[in-house]
C-alpha cells in the first residue's frame, strides 16, 4: 500500500483493497445471530444506569431480554448519537442539538454534525464532528466531495470544550482513554489516536468504512464498519468529473457510494454479473453495504470479527458494546439488535 503511489508510475493508477483475511476472514457471525430486539433504524447504542439503551430514528429505547423495546424518549428530531456514564446520558440530535440529563447544553461553536459520543475515564465528554459542511445524515454526500472536514472535542467536567484535532476524514467513534482518545475515521479507512496536538494513526487499511468504536470489560475495544470498500467505488471516488455528474443527476440512493443495505431496487448499482449467478446472490460478491463487527486487544489491533456477507441483510453496523447479556450489535440496515456469540468470529 505504501509503495503504491512509486509502483503507479510505471503500471498506472492501482485500486488496491484489503483482502478479508486474518482476523477478517470472512464468516455468517452477524447472519446466523439471534436477534435481540427488532428496532428499525437502529444506531447506536449504550450502557446507562437504567439498562442497554439503543437509538432509532427520533426515539431513545431501553432493551432488555425477551421484551419489546420500551420507547423512553422522543425528540424533535433523529438521533444521531447517545452516549451514558452511569446514570449521566448524552444525547446529540442531527440538528445539532446535544442534550446531557434531558436538558440542552452549549455545543462546540460550528459544531452541527454530532456522529459520536463518549465519556472518558475522567467524566470529561468527547464527541466527534464528522463535517463542518453536512449534517449526519448526508454522510455520502461528505465522502462522494471527499472532505477531510471533521473534528473531535473534549468538555473536561466543569470546563468548556476544547478541539482536540481537526481536519478528518467522517470520525465517526470516539473512545477515550488516560492518553486522549482513539477515533475511527471513516473516510481514511483507519483509527487514529488524538491528544497532545497530535494524531497518530494506530490502525491503518480497514477493508470497510469505520464506525463507532466502545470499551470491553477488562481491555480492548469494539469496532464496527457499516459498509465494505471495493473497487467500484473506489474508481468512482477518483473520477472527479463522473462523480458530480452523478451527485447532481442521480437520486442519492441509486450512487456509486457505499450505503447502509442493499437490494431493495432494480435500479441500484452493482446487480449483474459476479453479482448474482442463476439467481442466487453470492456471499463473496462485491457490494455496497456489509456487516461488520471487529474485536480489538488492547493495542488496538483486530483479533476476530463478525460478519453480514454481501448476501445477507444485517448490514449498516453502526454500534456495538458489551454488556450482561453478552455481545449486542447495531445493524441499521437490517433495522434490529442483535446478539451475536462473539467467540465463533474468525
Amino acid at each position: 500500500m505504501i509503495l503504491d503511489p512509486i509502483l503507479d508510475v510505471f503500471r498506472g493508477r492501482a485500486i488496491t483493497i484489503p483482502p478479508l483475511d486474518g482476523a477478517f476472514r470472512a464468516n455468517t457471525g452477524l447472519d446466523d445471530a439471534a436477534v435481540f430486539a427488532t428496532l428499525p433504524g437502529a444506531d447506536d447504542l449504550c450502557r446507562h444506569a437504567s439498562g442497554v439503551l439503543a437509538s432509532a430514528g427520533r426515539g431513545l429505547f431501553r432493551l432488555r431480554t425477551g421484551a419489546a423495546p420500551e420507547q423512553v424518549e422522543t425528540h424533535p428530531a433523529p438521533i444521531s448519537a447517545i452516549a451514558a456514564s452511569g446514570a449521566t446520558l448524552a444525547v446529540a440530535l442531527e440538528d445539532g442539538t446535544l442534550i446531557e440529563n434531558g436538558a440542552a447544553v452549549a455545543r462546540p461553536d460550528g459544531v452541527s454534525c454530532i456522529t459520536a459520543l463518549a465519556y472518558g475515564p475522567d467524566g470529561a465528554l468527547w464527541l466527534t464532528n464528522g463535517s463542518d459542511r453536512h449534517g449526519p445524515a448526508d454522510w455520502a454526500n461528505d465522502l462522494m466531495e471527499r472532505n477531510s472536514a471533521g473534528s473531535v472535542w473534549c468538555r473536561a467536567p466543569g470546563g468548556g470544550w476544547q478541539r482536540v484535532a481537526g481536519g478528518l476524514g467522517w470520525p465517526f467513534g470516539v473512545l477515550p482513554d488516560t492518553k486522549g482518545a482513539v477515533v475511527s475515521e471513516s473516510w481514511r479507512h483507519r483509527l487514529v489516536r488524538v491528544g497532545g496536538g497530535r494524531i497518530t494513526p494506530v490502525l491503518r487499511h480497514l477493508p470497510g468504512y469505520p464506525a463507532r468504536l466502545s470499551s470491553r470489560p477488562g481491555g480492548g475495544a469494539w469496532l464496527t464498519l457499516f459498509a465494505p470498500r471495493n473497487r467500484l467505488i473506489e474508481f468512482v471516488l477518483r473520477e472527479n468529473h463522473y462523480r458530480f455528474d452523478m451527485m447532481a443527476k442521480v437520486p442519492r440512493a441509486f450512487w456509486i457510494a457505499p450505503a447502509m443495505s442493499s437490494g431493495q431496487s432494480f435500479l441500484e448499482p452493482l446487480q449483474c454479473g459476479g453479482i448474482r449467478v442463476m439467481g442466487v446472490h453470492k456471499p463473496w460478491a462485491p457490494s455496497r453495504s456489509y456487516g461488520l463487527a471487529v474485536r480489538l486487544d488492547a493495542d488496538m489491533a483486530p483479533e476476530i470479527s463478525l460478519h453480514s456477507r454481501a448476501n445477507g441483510k444485517r448490514h449498516g453496523t453502526c454500534a456495538a458494546i458489551e454488556t450482561e447479556d453478552g455481545l449486542l450489535v447495531a445493524s441499521r440496515g437490517g433495522g434490529m439488535v442483535l446478539a451475536p456469540n462473539a467467540g465463533e468470529g474468525a
